[in-house]
């Protein structure tokens, strides 16, 4: 019997994104956390380990790109092309 995959993700700082950094097997969750600790957060690369068996990620497929992403084109009123920004509003 083969362990299950389980897909790695880590943050490495406070107020970061969790990234996608491996892929590993382990008999279960608990041991797949302590071994993805153990192989990616070596010099102490994180703060916060995620792992998700990889049969339960459900995901879009790069092929499909343009006809799922295809519905959001036409909704206009979620882009500010319409009206002005003012100058003193960041990160727009």
């Amino acid at each position: 019997m083969s362990w299950p995959l389980y897909e790695v993700f880590v943050r490495a700082k406070r107020g970061l994104n969790h990234v996608h950094v491996g892929s590993l097997h382990a008999p279960d969750d608990a041991a797949a956390l302590r071994n993805a600790r153990d192989l990616y957060t070596r010099r102490n690369e994180g703060v916060s380990i995620w792992v998700v068996r990889s049969d339960a990620v459900t995901a879009s497929s790069p092929d499909e790109k343009d006809a799922f992403f295809d519905p959001s084109g036409d909704k206009v009123y979620r882009h500010p092309t319409f009206y002005p920004i003012p100058g003193d509003v960041p990160h727009i």
